[in-house]
């Protein structure tokens, strides 16, 4: 077990903030991809968080869609992103977290305030213009972040983004295990706890296994915003309710090349 992690995580953090200053300039979308995905994959090793990955059984993912998941943790945009680098919709606080709201911002994270109307319908346009682009959205449609064994009803707003750009939606299930292969409460990020407070409950633990389920894709054409909002969010109960009808397949150790692209 590594020593002092609080200082090689905010070692680490300063080695984020050097690369998306200094280097995210001077190189491609490809070598910026490589570089968040290896990043976050030796951010969660740092953490102590192993991350497995579980397919729907046949159904391989959608390779243009618009990427929906439960949101349990912070931890959650880091384990998408060691498996495929994403922009990200989240709500405008996190902008205003130390180091990683700028970190997240040089990464390509879209940022919403709550409550304003105007703000949907331009993120929703942003949405639509990345994924014509050929970039990989995602976001959160809880809106806020849920103990696990508890998911949110959806917000369907940003499920339109799907339709208008004709993909469809790839739903994923997340969800954090202690050693005994139970949901562990560590990983809860809810009420009033602050960032640094959840870093530290997580850090004192260091023994998780971070279960990411891509799910069946969801298809669009003729559908309705609340109707994809309602079966994204019932596919994803199912799976962590351990639906049998899945493969498993580990990620290769954090920070080796190999990781899907």
């Amino acid at each position: 077990m590594p020593k002092y992690p609080l200082f090689r995580v905010l070692l680490h953090l300063l080695v984020g903030l050097w690369t998306a200053a200094f280097v995210f300039p001077l190189v491609g979308a490809a070598g910026r991809e490589a570089r968040v995905r290896r990043w976050s994959a030796q951010l969660l090793a740092i953490c102590g968080v192993r991350v497995k990955v579980r397919m729907a059984a046949g159904v391989p993912p959608a390779a243009r869609a618009l990427i929906v998941a439960n949101h349990i943790s912070w931890l959650d945009i880091f384990v998408i992103n060691s498996l495929q680098p994403c922009r990200f919709v989240a709500k405008s606080d996190i902008r205003d977290w130390p180091l990683v709201g700028w970190l997240c911002e040089k990464s390509g994270t879209i940022f919403i305030a709550r409550g304003r109307q105007r703000d949907v319908r331009r993120i929703f346009k942003g949405l639509v213009e990345s994924i014509h682009a050929g970039e990989r959205v995602a976001f959160f449609p809880e809106g806020t972040t849920a103990a696990q064994g508890t998911v949110l009803p959806f917000h369907s707003n940003l499920f339109e983004a799907a339709i208008d750009a004709r993909v469809p939606i790839q739903p994923y299930a997340l969800r954090y295990l202690g050693s005994d292969g139970e949901p562990h409460e560590a990983i809860n990020f809810d009420g009033d706890m602050t960032f640094a407070e959840s870093m530290l409950r997580v850090l004192r633990v260091r023994r998780f296994t971070a279960e990411l389920i891509l799910l069946s894709p969801i298809g669009t054409e003729g559908a309705h915003r609340r109707e994809l909002a309602a079966a994204t969010r019932e596919a994803i109960v199912a799976a962590l309710r351990r639906d049998p009808a899945v493969d498993t397949a580990d990620t290769p150790p954090a920070g080796r090349p190999g990781l899907p692209a």
